[in-house]
C-alpha cells in the first residue's frame, strides 16, 4: 500500500498518455480517476496509521546514484509529515481529477489533460516522500515541468504559451538558489541524505563556508539558499509573478497547483528541513519578514482585481505568506496545519470559479457577472462555504489554523515576529473584504452580463459538483478536526520527530496569549466582510468615488505594485537587448559571415569564374584542350630531362 499510493498515479498516466488515442478519452478518464481516487484512499489510511502508530522506516526501492563516496537512494519517506501532505494532495488531486471530466467535456485534448494532471501528482508524491536531497529535488523539478505542460495545455493561445514559459523561467531561478543550497549541503556535510543531514546539524552551527570571495556561517548561507528555492515555488514577494499569470491554464489546474500542491512545496521543504532551519536563526528572520510582506502584498492586490481567477490567485500568495512567516517563528506545526485547511478551502475557491465560468459560457471578468445566485444556487452555497472559511470565520477550517499562525507571530515576543503579526492582521481584515467582494460583484446585484450570456446560465453537472461537496466538507471540519491533532494537546505526540524545534516551543505560547489577540482576527475579518457589504450592496457607488479620489494607489494595487513593469526594464529589456546584439553582431556577422556564409560566397565566386569556361564555342574549347596539351607535355619534359 506505501509503495502503491506513490505509483498509481503514475500508471494513469503513463496509460492515459501513451495509450489515450487506443483507448479512448472515457476510458483514459475511468482509470486516471480510478487510480487517483484509490491513491487518495490509501493516503487517508497511512495517515490513520502513522498518526497512531508513528513513522514508518524508508522503503528502498533501489539505489539511484553511487559514484566514489557519494550515494543517493531512491526510498519512500514516511512519517507524520508526509502522511499530511499525501492526504492533501491525493484527495485534492481526486477530486480535481474528477472535476475536470465535467469542466473538460467540449475539449478535444481529454486524454493527455488527465495525463498531464496524474504526472504532476506523481512528481509531488515524489518530493514529499523523499528521504533526501537527489530525490526531492528530482520531484521539485518534476512538478515544475508538469505546471509547465498543464499552464500552457491551451497552446493554441499565445497568452497560455507566455505564462507558461513565465512560470518555467521564474522558478528556473528559484530551483537555482536550491540547487546551490544543496551543493552546499553536501560540501559541509558529505552527505544528501536527510537523517545524516539533520544529525549533524547541530555540530555544523558556528562554521563557515566560502561564497563569493567571503566567509559566511555555514547554516545561514545553506538555509537562505534553500529558501530561494522555496520562494520561487511557493511564489513569494520578488518571485511570485508567475502566479497570477498561471491562470491561463484550465481551471482545474489552478486549482491543484495553486491551491494546494505545487504552491505548498516550498512550505512543506522548509517544515521537513527544520532541523536546519532551528540552527539558522538569520535565515528564519529572514523567511518571517519575506513571508509578512508576501502576506500584505498579495492581500492589497487582491482587492482591486476584477478578473474571478485572478483574485483567488493572489489570495493563494497572501495566505502562503502566513505559512510562512509561522515557519518564520518557529511554528511549523501551525504552518503545515494551514496548509492542509487552506487546500480544502482554497481548492474548492477554484472549483467554484470554474463552475461560475462555465455557467457564464468561459467569462472570467466579474464585472460582467451579478445577479446569478438563484440560477446556480449550489455553486453560490459553496462559494459561502470556501469564502468564510478563508476569511476565518468559526467554526469553519480557516479560523482554526489562520488564527493560530496570527497568534503564534504575537507569542514569540521578537521584532520580525510583531511585524509579522501586525501585517497578518491588516491582511486578515483585507481578506475578507476581497472575499465579499468577489461574492457580491459575481452573484449579486443587477446581471451586467449580454442578454445571451444570462439565457444560458445553469447549475454545473453532478460530476463538477460533487468534488465542490466533498472539499466543502473538509473546508468546514478539517480545522476543527486537526487542531487537537496538529497544534493541540496531541501534537507532540502525532509529530514525533517529523518536526524539530529548538528551544521554546512558541505553539504552547501561542495558547496563553492575551485574549484581545485571540479576538482582532475575527473583529478584523467580520470589518472587512462589513466594509464589502456597505461599498458594493447598500451603496454602490462607493467603489468608484474610492479609486477616483486614491487615484495613485488604486492603480498602484491594480496593476500589482507595477512588479511586472519594473522586472520588464531590469530583466526582459537588457536581455532581449543582449540576445539582439548576440544574435545580429556575433551569430550573424561573425559566426555566419566567417563561416557558412564565407565558405557560401567562396563556393559562389569560383562557380561564377569556372561558368566562364562553359562559354559554348567550340574555338574555346579547342583552344583549352590545346592549352592543356602544353602543360602535360611541359610537365614531361621537365621531369624527363631531371
Amino acid at each position: 500500500m506505501y509503495v502503491a499510493v506513490i505509483f498509481l498515479p503514475l500508471i494513469g498516466a503513463l496509460i492515459a498518455g501513451f495509450f489515450g488515442r487506443l483507448i479512448g478519452d472515457r476510458a483514459s478518464q475511468i482509470v486516471t480517476c480510478s487510480l487517483l481516487v484509490l491513491s487518495a484512499i490509501f493516503s487517508w489510511v497511512i495517515f490513520f496509521q502513522i498518526g497512531a502508530n508513528g513513522g514508518e522506516e524508508p522503503i528502498k526501492l533501489l539505489t539511484w546514484l553511487d559514484t566514489g563516496d557519494f550515494e543517493a537512494n531512491w526510498a519512500l519517506k514516511f512519517d507524520s509529515l508526509t502522511a499530511v501532505m499525501l492526504i492533501v494532495v491525493n484527495t485534492v488531486s481526486a477530486m480535481v481529477h474528477i472535476y475536470a471530466v465535467g469542466y473538460m467535456s467540449h475539449d478535444p485534448h481529454k486524454a493527455r489533460f488527465m495525463a498531464y494532471l496524474s504526472l504532476f501528482t506523481f512528481a509531488m508524491l515524489m518530493l514529499v516522500t523523499a528521504d533526501n536531497f537527489v530525490q526531492m529535488f528530482f520531484g521539485w523539478e518534476g512538478v515544475g515541468l508538469a505546471s509547465y505542460l498543464l499552464i500552457g495545455f491551451w497552446y493554441e493561445r499565445p497568452s497560455a504559451n507566455a505564462a507558461a514559459m513565465k512560470a518555467f523561467i521564474v522558478n528556473r531561478v528559484g530551483d537555482f538558489g536550491f540547487a546551490l543550497g544543496i551543493f552546499a549541503t553536501f560540501i559541509l556535510f558529505d552527505s544528501v541524505q536527510f537523517d545524516a543531514v539533520f544529525s549533524a546539524a547541530a555540530e555544523q552551527q558556528g562554521k563557515t563556508l566560502g561564497f563569493l570571495g567571503y566567509e559566511i556561517d555555514a547554516m545561514t548561507l545553506i538555509c537562505l539558499l534553500l529558501f530561494i528555492g522555496a520562494m520561487g515555488k511557493s511564489a513569494q514577494l520578488g518571485l511570485h509573478t508567475w502566479l497570477p499569470d498561471a491562470m491561463e491554464g484550465p481551471t482545474p489546474v489552478s486549482a491543484l497547483i495553486h491551491a494546494a500542491t505545487m504552491v505548498t512545496a516550498g512550505v512543506f521543504m522548509i517544515s521537513r528541513l527544520s532541523p536546519m532551519f532551528e540552527y539558522a536563526p538569520l535565515a528564519l528572520d529572514v523567511v518571517c519578514i519575506i513571508g509578512a510582506s508576501t502576506a500584505f502584498f498579495a492581500a492589497t492586490v487582491g482587492l482591486t482585481q476584477t478578473d474571478i481567477k485572478r483574485v483567488i490567485a493572489y489570495s493563494t500568495c497572501s495566505q502562503l505568506g502566513y505559512m510562512f512567516f509561522a515557519i518564520g517563528v518557529g511554528a511549523y506545526s501551525a504552518a503545515v496545519f494551514h496548509l492542509m485547511t487552506h487546500a480544502f478551502f482554497k481548492a474548492l475557491l477554484f472549483l467554484c470559479a470554474g463552475s461560475v465560468i462555465h455557467a457564464m459560457s468561459d467569462e472570467q471578468d466579474m464585472r460582467k457577472m451579478g445577479g446569478i445566485w438563484k440560477m446556480i444556487p449550489v455553486t453560490y452555497g459553496l462559494m459561502w462555504i470556501g469564502s468564510l472559511a478563508l476569511a476565518g470565520v468559526p467554526p469553519f477550517a480557516g479560523f482554526f489554523s489562520k488564527d493560530m499562525i496570527l497568534e503564534s507571530a504575537y507569542a514569540a515576543h521578537s521584532s520580525v515576529g510583531q511585524y509579522a503579526f501586525w501585517l497578518g492582521v491588516i491582511a486578515a481584515f483585507m481578506t475578507a473584504f476581497y472575499s465579499w467582494r468577489l461574492l457580491l460583484m459575481t452573484f449579486h446585484g443587477t446581471p451586467r452580463a449580454d442578454e445571451k450570456v444570462m439565457a444560458h446560465v445553469h447549475e454545473s453537472p453532478k460530476v463538477m459538483l460533487i468534488p465542490l461537496v466533498i472539499l466543502a466538507i473538509g473546508a468546514v471540519f478539517a480545522g476543527w478536526l486537526g487542531y487537537g491533532m496538529f497544534v493541540g494537546d496531541g501534537r507532540e505526540q502525532f509529530w514525533r520527530e517529523a518536526i524539530h524545534v529548538v528551544g521554546d516551543d512558541v505553539i504552547e505560547h501561542a495558547h496563553h496569549v492575551p485574549t484581545w489577540v485571540k479576538i482582532i482576527p475575527l473583529v478584523m475579518g467580520v470589518s472587512g466582510i462589513a466594509l464589502a457589504y456597505v461599498m458594493y450592496m447598500f451603496v454602490p457607488g462607493l467603489p468608484a468615488k474610492f479609486a477616483k479620489l486614491f487615484k495613485p494607489l488604486y492603480l498602484f494595487s491594480l496593476n500589482k505594485w507595477y512588479f511586472d513593469e519594473l522586472y520588464d526594464r531590469l530583466f526582459v529589456r537588457p536581455a532581449m537587448m543582449f540576445g539582439r546584439w548576440f544574435w545580429k553582431g556575433g551569430d550573424t556577422a561573425i559566426i555566419d559571415n566567417c563561416g557558412p556564409n564565407a565558405l557560401a560566397r567562396g563556393t559562389a565566386f569560383l562557380s561564377k569564374k569556372t561558368s566562364f569556361l562553359q562559354s559554348g564555342y567550340v574555338y574555346h574549347y579547342a583552344f583549352a584542350m590545346f592549352f592543356g596539351v602544353i602543360v602535360l607535355v611541359t610537365v614531361y619534359l621537365f621531369k624527363v630531362l631531371a
